[in-house]
């Protein structure tokens, strides 16, 4: 037997390295397929589109919040991984009643790494999942940040328009990137604004990310009238909010936006 702490301080009991897992978070689903697992992934959510293959063949068990419970049990996990955000937690707990639930509460860089550590540990791939927080630690260490950032407002849904308020991973990003978040540490994890507010808010950037609304260059009108002075920008949301193994791409990503001057 042995005992893993998840991100909660709960304690998650395994008799060995599990042979049947099932993800319900994107990142950490592909975080699994890059640690070199492949069969003991029996099953997904219909979010996990990363790798194409898994999407493509694996058992899907839901939305990640709304997830198929029955199913779920059908494929006998002996190792469940969740999120505390992107789950639910009526759902988690039912869940944990008959299954071993290890659950990861990413808000900071230093979080995902611990996740993806903890993570290869409890399967077996230690040594894959230390090579790759060694590579995301580097990344991050290379892109050029300026000293002023630039006031920006970040948003994850249209109709009621929603922003990634200060108490979240998309905020640790947004600095990591370069840009000051116009919310503030008073506001919700996820605040609400209505069409006036954005130009009250000396907002130089908007960024308008692919998820999870997936806003498109229709959108970029729409706020150029709400804003008539920011910058709109659609950006991959992935590169934001994805907290596994992506998160080697995202330095670059960030670097690129830069270079186009959004910095």
């Amino acid at each position: 037997m042995c005992v893993f702490i998840d991100q909660l301080g709960r304690e998650v009991e395994l008799k060995g390295e599990p042979k049947r897992i099932v993800s319900l978070v994107p990142s950490q689903t592909e975080l699994l397929y890059d640690l070199g697992l492949d069969e003991e992934v029996v099953g997904i959510t219909k979010f996990c589109v990363h790798p194409e293959r898994w999407y493509r063949n694996k058992t899907k068990v839901g939305g990640t919040k709304k997830l198929d419970l029955e199913k779920i049990k059908e494929l006998k996990p002996d190792l469940i991984i969740a999120n505390k955000e992107e789950n639910l937690k009526n759902e988690i707990e039912l869940l944990a009643q008959d299954f071993d639930v290890w659950i990861s509460d990413i808000k900071k860089l230093q979080d995902a790494l611990d996740m993806i550590l903890a993570i290869g540990d409890m399967t077996g791939k230690k040594f894959k999942a230390e090579e790759i927080q060694t590579t995301i630690n580097k990344n991050f260490k290379m892109p050029a940040v300026r000293e002023r950032k630039q006031r920006t407002a970040y948003l994850v849904w249209r109709k009621p328009y929603m922003l990634a308020g200060t108490d979240t991973f998309i905020n640790d990003m947004m600095h990591h990137a370069g840009f000051e978040n116009i919310c503030n540490e008073l506001m919700p994890r996820y605040p609400v604004f209505h069409p006036g507010d954005f130009e009250l808010l000396d907002c130089a950037n908007i960024l308008l990310s692919s998820e999870p609304y997936p806003f498109t260059e229709k959108h970029i009108r729409e706020f150029k009238s709400l804003c008539p002075g920011a910058t709109i920008q659609l950006v991959d949301g992935e590169m934001f909010s994805w907290y596994g193994s992506r998160l080697i791409k995202a330095p670059a990503y960030f670097e690129q936006l830069q270079l186009q001057g959004y910095l």
